[in-house]
């Protein structure tokens, strides 16, 4: 009998240690109403506690990720108005991974929609299916789920981003196709913005910017990632790597995906080549005031003592 229970409780306490397997997304959601007077304030707890449920809980892929391994993000909504029940925001959302050997996280993605508009009434239910439009906000939040998802993938595997980037761009068309009010519309149109998600998908997808993708991955893996076991050598792939910043620029003026680079990297940019060689503080320097000449005031950090 006691070697029985012996087992029993040797088998539980295996079972027990087993790591459970978790969501990809480890996301903190804020919606911010102060601009909204008069409005249902618990309506936006309610939003929150909806879309956070929504990101955390949801399967967004067929990996397996450990809890450890899921990937921190923020969103954050600014409700600006509402008009006949659409919520027109301004929304952020930001993506962060650690770096191999260090307790540094790096921004992956820090991106700003200001056209970020749905329909909503309290206790709306969110639920996203692959090829049906179900509501906006939805369509919003999973695009953006995608989004970072993907990004994360682009700095783990050479384009491992891939298959998300083209849900996101799935997402992009069935969106396109939804009857859907005015303001509901915006940023999801081909040709009402260069700045928008719809923009945005494109050049990721674009075969144009393959280089910019393999870059994106050189930065992290062999570059960030590799400053625990060689400094000089890590910072001067980036340092090499980032002409293909100025390339795309050539190639395509105003694209987005160098802009959005740039707003989540510009400090450590800085950070980096701050602590660089001449020739590789004046090269960086160079390039990106050519690229990004309104942030001068940050890039000029990488020439001071």
């Amino acid at each position: 009998m006691n070697y029985l229970r012996l087992f029993i409780f040797l088998i539980g306490a295996a079972c027990f240690a087993i790591p459970t397997a978790a969501q990809e997304l480890k996301c903190t959601v804020t919606v911010n109403s102060e601009q909204v007077q008069g409005s249902n304030k618990e309506m936006f707890n309610t939003l929150k506690q909806s879309i956070e449920e929504f990101v955390n809980n949801s399967k967004w892929t067929n990996l397996t990720y450990q809890e450890k391994e899921r990937i921190e993000c923020n969103i954050m909504l600014v409700v600006k108005s509402i008009e006949n029940n659409i919520l027109n925001c301004e929304f952020t959302c930001q993506s962060r991974r650690p770096v191999f050997g260090t307790s540094y996280t790096t921004p992956v993605l820090n991106f700003q929609d200001n056209t970020f508009s749905f329909a909503y009434q309290e206790f709306d239910r969110m639920d996203f299916q692959q090829n049906t439009f179900t509501s906006n906000l939805t369509a919003l939040i999973a695009y953006y789920c995608y989004l970072i998802i993907g990004y994360d993938m682009d700095s783990f595997a050479r384009l491992g981003g891939t298959p998300y980037f083209q849900t996101c761009e799935n997402i992009v068309t069935a969106a396109q196709s939804a009857s859907l009010e005015e303001s509901e519309a915006k940023g999801w149109k081909a040709f009402d913005s260069n700045r928008n998600r719809y923009a945005l998908i494109n050049n990721l997808m674009d075969e144009a910017f393959k280089p910019y993708r393999m870059f994106f991955y050189e930065y992290h893996r062999l570059g960030l990632d590799e400053m625990i076991n060689n400094v000089g050598n890590a910072r001067a792939r980036i340092a090499n790597g980032i002409t293909v910043l100025k390339e795309a620029t050539q190639a395509r003026p105003a694209t987005y995906v160098v802009t959005t680079f740039l707003d989540a990297k510009n400090d450590e940019l800085v950070n980096i080549f701050a602590k660089g060689t001449a020739e590789e503080k004046k090269k960086v320097y160079e390039l990106l005031m050519d690229i990004d000449p309104t942030r001068q005031s940050i890039y000029d950090g990488i020439n001071r003592d």
